[in-house]
C-alpha cells in the first residue's frame, strides 16, 4: 500500500514523498528510518479494481533475485573504477535495469542521494534487496574513503556466495524432477491400474503373494481414502510450516539438517564458507570484529551457527579473543579454530578467514561434484526397485494364474 507524507529532516527542511508499507505503522517507521520526522501521513488515492489487481501480479511476478543484485553490484563497482560519480552511477543504472521493481528501487536511492542522503544510507531503506551486510560494507567504505574498493569487495563476494549456492541447489533439481515424475506415474498405477487388475487376481480365488496383497492393500487404501489423504497431508504442511516459523521449531530443522549423513556435511561446509567469507571480507574492508561479527549473525540462515556467532560476540565484547569464544562448539571444526588462533596472533586474521574461504568453497565444490556423480545410479537402483516390485507383485499372480490352464 501507497502512503503520501510530510516530514521534517535533520536540519528542519520540510520533506514530502511516498513510502510503500503494508500498514501506516509500518510507515511510519519506514520514514523515521529515513531521520524524518513524521508530521503527517495518508493513504495515497488507490486506483482500485482492475488496475490494483494487474499491478498486484505485475510486482508479484518481478520479484528481484539474487542473480540481478550480483549483476548490479559488478556494474557498480565498474563504475566506481571508472571515477562515476555516485549520484550518476544510480541513476544510469536506474535507466538500464530491466526488473520494474529494481528500477524502483533504483529511483528512490537517487531521491534520496538527491537529498543529501549517504549511499549506505539510501540502501539500507531497501533491507529486501541490500542486507545489513552490504550495506555495512558500502559505510565502511565511505568511512574510509575506499568506496571503490568496497564496492569491488561486494561484487566478487556476491559472485562466489552466489556461484557456490546455485550449484548446490541445481544439483537438487534433476533428483528432485526425477522422483515428481515416479510418485505420479506409481500414483496413476495404484490408483487406476492395479484396481482393476486386483479385481481379476481376487476373483481366480488364488493365494496371492505377499507383496502382491501388501501392493493392493496400498492401492485401495488411495483409492478409497485419497480425499482423506490429501487433507492429512495438507494439514500436516501447514503444521510444519507454522512449527518451523517458530524459535524452537527452527532450531530443530536446522540440528536435523546439518545432522544429516552426507547433505549435513555439505550443510555444515556451505555455512562455514559463508561465515570465513563474511568474515574475511567486512575485515579486509576496515570493519572491527565486533561489527563483523554482528552483521554475519543476522546474515547466516541456520540458528544452531547464528546462535554459535552470537555467543562468540559477546565473549569477544568481554575481551576474549575469537578462537577462544568458538572453540568450544562441536559444530566448529578444530582446524578452523586452530588457524583462526594463528591469524589474531600474526595480525592476519582476515588473509586466514579467506584462505579458509576458498578452502571450504573447494570442498563444497567436491562434495557437490561426487553427489551429481552418485545421484544418477542411485536413482536407476531405487526406481528400478520400486517399478520392479509394483510389476513382480502383478505379473506372477497372473503367470501363475495362466499356468494353471
Amino acid at each position: 500500500m501507497l502512503f503520501n507524507y510530510v516530514a521534517i529532516d535533520n536540519t528542519n527542511v520540510q520533506r514530502e514523498g511516498t513510502v510503500e508499507a503494508a500498514t501506516i505503522d509500518a510507515a511510519i517507521s519506514a520514514v523515521q528510518k529515513r531521520g524524518y520526522t513524521v508530521v503527517s501521513i495518508d493513504p495515497a488515492n488507490q486506483k482500485g479494481g482492475l488496475q490494483d489487481i494487474l499491478n498486484f501480479e505485475f510486482s508479484f511476478l518481478n520479484t528481484i533475485s539474487n542473480k540481478e543484485v550480483v549483476i548490479l553490484s559488478r556494474q557498480i563497482a565498474t563504475l566506481f573504477q571508472a571515477h562515476v560519480s555516485p549520484l550518476r552511477i544510480f541513476r544510469l543504472l536506474s535507466a538500464e535495469v530491466e526488473n520494474p521493481q529494481l528500477r524502483i528501487v533504483m529511483n528512490k536511492i537517487v531521491e534520496d542521494l538527491q537529498g543529501g542522503s549517504s549511499i549506505s544510507r539510501a540502501l539500507s531503506f531497501h533491507p529486501e534487496v541490500f542486507s545489513s551486510f552490504y550495506v555495512n560494507l558500502v559505510r565502511s567504505g565511505e568511512e574510509s574513503g575506499s568506496l571503490e574498493k568496497s564496492f569491488d569487495y561486494l561484487a566478487d563476494y556476491l559472485d562466489r556466495s552466489y556461484e557456490i549456492i546455485t550449484k548446490a541447489r541445481n544439483a537438487l533439481v534433476y533428483p528432485a524432477f526425477v522422483v515428481s515424475i515416479f510418485i505420479g506415474v506409481m500414483a496413476l498405477m495404484l490408483t487406476m491400474v492395479i484396481p482393476k487388475i486386483a479385481e481379476i487376481l481376487v476373483e481366480s480365488g488364488q493365494e496371492l503373494p505377499i507383496y502382491t496383497r501388501i501392493v493392493i492393500g496400498i492401492s485401495d487404501i488411495l483409492v478409497n481414502y485419497i480425499g482423506f489423504i490429501l487433507i492429512a497431508v495438507a494439514v500436516a504442511g501447514v503444521s510444519f510450516y507454522r512449527f518451523k516459523q517458530t524459535e524452537v521449531g527452527q532450531r530443530a530443522y536446522d540440528e536435523f539438517i546439518i545432522s544429516l549423513p552426507y547433505l549435513g556435511d555439505l550443510q555444515r561446509k556451505l555455512l562455514l564458507t559463508r561465515i570465513c567469507d563474511n568474515l574475511a571480507t567486512m575485515l579486509g574492508s576496515g570493519i572491527s570484529m565486533v561489527q563483523a561479527l554482528e552483521v554475519t549473525s543476522e546474515v547466516v540462515d541456520n540458528l544452531v551457527y547464528r546462535e554459535i556467532i552470537q555467543s562468540a560476540l559477546t565473549e569477544v565484547k568481554g575481551g576474549r579473543s575469537f578462537a577462544d569464544s568458538i572453540s568450544q562448539y562441536p559444530e566448529i571444526p578444530g582446524v578452523l579454530t586452530q588457524m583462526v588462533k594463528v591469524g589474531e596472533e600474526t595480525g592476519s586474521l582476515a588473509d586466514i578467514l579467506n584462505t579458509l574461504a576458498n578452502f571450504y568453497r573447494r570442498e563444497v565444490n567436491n562434495a557437490v561434484d561426487t553427489l551429481i556423480g552418485l545421484i544418477e545410479p542411485i536413482m536407476i537402483v531405487l526406481l528400478g526397485l520400486g517399478v520392479g516390485t509394483l510389476l513382480a507383485s502383478v505379473l506372477m499372480p497372473i503367470y501363475n494364474l495362466t499356468s494353471a490352464f
